[in-house]
């Protein structure tokens, strides 16, 4: 029996989307996960044959000794993968040990953290200015010392989900982020970098024999109070001939710097002042809404394609017809237990809502935005130009309504 291993997975958004396009392409699904409410909610996941559970998705003899007992029941795995922080390096350890088709173990070590990626990219121009702080050095010190190049992102060098991202603009805000971070993540080094201010791009990335496919640019819309949360997506971003060219030949670049020649990664990148810059990169397709987007904007089903990927086939990058996308994120404003939603049947009512997804159940607890996590529902829209899908998905958005009781 074809057999398809997925290390951890969300109940929703793309790591979710992955298992059911394997069930679709007739593979035999396992899932391990840590999560003990996966297994008490077991009924919920119908494209998942077969889920295991352990505490711990990287300790990489009782993963081993489960795929062990998988090939005795007769099992014939043909990849395995993962599409969750932080599991994709432990998937790609386990998919070179099977002789699976897997990317290369250490450019998925590099993009899996932050200093590793940027050491890695110095000396390239679309590298911001970044610095590591030392754990020994006091906050004040390096305020003092850092003060002249104010704006700075202050971060956790393993965070993900724009969680442990701050922005400091005075010296007294990057002394309290560098003590918050070192608070919240004892004995791990603080990445400081450069501020970069421009419109912001998602760039979703296939590699199959060294070959990068650029398979969608989404512009991002980001809300910046507490933390910088994307709340609004748009595919295709609107980009010029030479943005596009530019995009494409950096990309490569740092791919090739990275020696990633097969797989599957996302980057987010700020046009500033004309020239490409670096964000983040993630050695995975990005979460949430995303599988969803494409394929209503091209008819591309990515996570079906990097499937494909693991099994050692070739993709199928063909696009259908272009369609503009807007995806629109819901947040809450105050803490509170949520009673119940309303507004879902009336915003799927709309002409041109693909998608209407909310999250939370009843007695749940909501929180403004600290992390993309804290995005509560969402609406997909679609139309045949940008501002058509933006505003049937922002009015859209407002029809879902959350009651909380304060807390």
């Amino acid at each position: 029996m074809d057999t398809i291993i997925f290390i951890g997975s969300n109940k929703s958004g793309t790591s979710r989307e992955a298992i059911k396009a394997a069930e679709q392409m007739g593979l035999f699904t396992v899932l391990f996960t840590d999560r003990p409410k996966f297994i008490e909610q077991r009924k919920e996941f119908p494209d998942v044959h077969q889920m295991i559970h352990l505490e711990d998705l990287q300790n990489m003899e009782s993963l081993k000794g489960e795929l062990d007992l998988l090939k005795k029941q007769g099992k014939n795995i043909r990849g395995c993968l993962s599409l969750v922080d932080p599991f994709v390096y432990t998937a790609t350890l386990l998919s070179s040990e099977m002789g699976l088709s897997h990317p290369p173990p250490s450019a998925i070590y590099k993009m899996e953290e932050k200093t590793r990626f940027r050491k890695a990219l110095q000396g390239l121009d679309l590298n911001p200015f970044f610095i590591v702080i030392p754990l020994e050095e006091p906050a004040e010190k390096v305020a003092e010392r850092l003060e002249h190049s104010l704006p700075l992102i202050v971060k956790s060098p393993q965070s993900n989900g724009s969680k442990d991202v701050i922005l400091a603009e005075s010296k007294r805000e990057l002394e309290q982020g560098i003590q918050l971070l070192r608070k919240q993540f004892p004995g791990q080094a603080i990445l400081i970098e450069e501020y970069l201010i421009g419109p912001q791009y998602l760039i979703e990335v296939l590699v199959w024999e060294g070959k990068v496919h650029i398979v969608g640019v989404i512009e991002q819309f980001i809300s910046k109070k507490d933390r910088f949360i994307v709340t609004g997506y748009h595919y295709p971003a609107s980009l010029s001939k030479t943005q596009h060219e530019k995009l494409k030949t950096v990309i490569e670049k740092v791919l090739a710097t990275l020696d990633m020649t097969l797989g599957s990664c996302h980057l987010e990148m700020r046009w500033v002042n004309g020239e490409w810059k670096l964000v983040e990169i993630n050695p995975r397709v990005s979460g949430g809404a995303m599988n969803q987007i494409l394929f209503e904007g091209s008819g591309i089903n990515l996570v079906q394609e990097i499937i494909k990927i693991h099994l050692g086939e070739e993709p199928d990058l063909t696009h259908g017809k272009l369609r503009h996308v807007f995806a629109q994120f819901i947040t809450v404003a105050a803490r509170g237990m949520l009673l119940r939603v309303t507004g879902k049947n009336r915003a799927l009512s709309l002409e041109g809502v693909k998608e209407v997804y909310v999250k939370p159940r009843k007695g749940a607890i909501l929180t403004p935005p600290y992390s993309l996590g804290d995005r509560y529902a969402y609406v997909i829209a679609s139309g045949e130009s940008y501002s058509e899908a933006k505003e049937t998905a922002e009015m859209a958005a407002k029809e879902i309504k959350f009651f909380m009781e304060p807390l």
